[in-house]
């Protein structure tokens, strides 16, 4: 009796040992020019527009984004099955401008407001969801650019992984316009 209390016991134990274990959320790097699109594997400071990195589990590398909309899509396909430790994207409010929207002013995805649904197409020409560290000012980029206020979770995978007429996107380009300020 006393040997099955004591395999009860070390059965329990070992299930309290598989519970989930929270990941540790990594900081934010600095965006270097050896970064490349997680997709397409342009250099990513190449590209006007706001950027994104993912940190995965067990991986001490960001995987990087040219555009935004894109690491969303990765979050939400259901293909990529990487255990994410953390999401960062630029913070348009303190962009300098659309073409510079900066190296290390990274804010958590899930403390941003996006725009999505705006005229400002993204640094591939897709559509893109814009984030804001503050709800005032992607209110502000949508009163002049349109589109839809936004949470991270609020972004549907239709607006991110449906298929893009890219010709079309590139129209929503204007030479000269910045689309943040």
């Amino acid at each position: 009796m006393i040997r099955l209390g004591f395999v009860f016991l070390a059965a329990s134990l070992l299930v309290g040992c598989q519970e989930e274990i929270e990941i540790a959320k990594p900081a934010a790097i600095e965006l270097t020019p050896e970064a490349a699109g997680h997709y397409c594997q342009m250099t990513v400071l190449e590209h006007d527009g706001p950027k994104a990195q993912i940190h995965l589990a067990g991986n001490p590398f960001p995987v990087w984004f040219t555009q935004v909309r894109d690491a969303v899509a990765f979050k939400l396909s259901p293909e990529e099955t990487d255990e994410i430790a953390a999401i960062y994207v630029n913070d348009m409010d303190k962009a300098v401008s659309w073409t510079q929207p900066g190296n290390d002013n990274w804010i958590d995805a899930d403390e941003a407001w996006f725009v999505t649904g705006s005229k400002q197409a993204g640094g591939m020409g897709a559509p893109e969801t814009i984030p804001f560290g503050t709800e005032k000012g992607a209110q502000e980029f949508a009163d002049k650019n349109g589109g839809d206020v936004v949470r991270l979770a609020e972004i549907s995978a239709d607006y991110v992984l449906a298929p893009v007429d890219v010709s079309s996107a590139l129209q929503l380009l204007e030479p000269g316009s910045d689309g943040v300020h």
